[in-house]
C-alpha cells in the first residue's frame, strides 16, 4: 500500500484533501484508499472536438474504497450522494468521484480469498485515512490458472443470465407489456456490463445504475464507448428511459415508454451483448501461464 501523493498535481492534492474530510465528516471509516488511474498516475482529462462538431469531454474519476466497521448503517442512505454534493457544491471539486463501500470483514476476506480487485487496491492503492482499529489484511495471489477459471465461471453464469432477461423483455414486448419489456431490458443491459467487470476485474460494485457500470466497462475497454450514444438530446432522453427502467417501469404509474423506444433500445442492448461477449473471450483466452 502507498501513502504518497506526489506523484499528483497540487489542486489534485487539494481536492482529495478536501473529499476525505468530507467523508470522515459524514463516516465512522476505517480506511479511505485512492485507487485507480489516479493512485497509478494515469489519469485521463481530455475534451476535443469530432468532425462532426460535438465536443467531448472525458474526466477520470477519484476511485475511493471507504472500508466501514457498521456497513448497514451507511451502505442503502445516501451516503456516497451526499459526499459527492458536498464535494462539488461546497468544496469546489470538479473532479468526478466513485466511491464504493465495504465493511471490514468484506475486505478482510477478499483480500484473504486473492480476489484481485482487492488484491490490486492492496497492492497500487493511496492510504488516504486509517483510523488504526484495523490492519491491513495479508493479501492472496491467485495462479493465472485460478484466475482464469473463475473469469470462465463469471462469464458462463452472467452471460447466459444477461441472454435470459434479454429473451424475457422480447416476450413482454410481443405481449405488449411495455413497462415490463423496458425492465427486463434494463436488466439484460446491467448484467452484460456485470460480466464484463466480473471476467476483467472479478468484481462488481453494488449499483444498479447504468451509467456507473457503463464508465467502469469503457475503462476496461474502449469498445465500449458509444453503445449508447448522447450526443443528442434524443439520444439523452432514451437512454434515460433506459436508465429509470428499474425502479420506475415497476413502480411509478405514470412512466411511459412506446414500442419504438425499447426497439431502438434493444438494438443498442444487442450491440452490448455482442460487445461484452467479444471482449470478455478475448480477456479469459489471455490468460496463460
Amino acid at each position: 500500500m502507498n501513502k504518497s501523493l506526489t506523484h499528483l498535481p497540487r489542486e489534485k492534492k487539494d481536492e482529495l484533501k478536501a473529499v476525505v474530510e468530507i467523508i470522515r465528516e459524514l463516516i465512522d471509516a476505517e480506511f479511505i484508499i485512492l485507487f485507480g488511474s489516479y493512485a497509478r498516475g494515469d489519469w485521463v482529462e481530455d475534451r476535443y472536438t469530432a468532425e462532426d462538431g460535438i465536443t467531448y469531454e472525458y474526466k477520470s474519476d477519484y476511485d475511493l474504497l471507504v472500508v466501514v466497521q457498521d456497513l448497514p448503517k451507511y451502505q442503502y442512505k445516501g451516503y456516497r450522494n451526499r459526499i459527492k454534493y458536498r464535494a462539488r457544491k461546497l468544496a469546489g471539486c470538479t473532479t468526478p468521484l466513485s466511491i464504493i463501500l465495504h465493511s471490514v470483514d468484506e475486505f478482510n476476506q477478499a483480500v484473504g480469498n486473492g480476489e484481485y480487485f482487492f488484491v490490486d487496491i492492496k497492492k497500487e492503492g493511496v492510504m488516504l485515512y486509517r483510523s488504526g482499529r484495523f490492519r491491513l489484511p495479508a493479501a492472496r495471489q491467485l495462479s493465472i490458472k485460478e484466475r482464469r477459471n473463475k473469469a470462465e465461471t463469471h462469464f458462463k453464469n452472467w452471460f447466459e443470465s444477461a441472454k435470459e432477461f434479454l429473451g424475457q423483455y422480447k416476450a413482454a414486448l410481443n405481449n405488449g407489456w411495455l413497462n415490463n419489456a423496458a425492465f427486463q431490458l434494463h436488466q439484460a443491459a446491467e448484467r452484460f456490463y456485470h460480466t464484463v467487470l466480473l471476467v476483467f476485474t472479478d468484481y462488481k460494485p453494488r449499483t444498479h445504475d447504468l451509467v456507473e457500470l457503463g464508465k467502469r466497462a469503457d475503462w476496461l475497454s474502449s469498445s465500449f464507448k458509444g453503445i449508447f450514444p448522447q450526443n443528442t438530446d434524443e439520444e439523452k432522453r432514451l437512454f434515460e428511459l433506459l436508465k429509470r427502467a428499474y425502479t420506475e417501469a415497476r413502480y411509478n404509474m405514470r412512466y411511459r415508454i412506446t414500442r419504438a423506444e425499447l426497439e431502438y433500445l434493444a438494438e443498442r442492448v444487442a450491440q452490448l451483448r455482442d460487445t461484452a461477449g467479444k471482449v470478455c473471450r478475448e480477456k479469459i483466452s489471455s490468460f496463460t501461464e
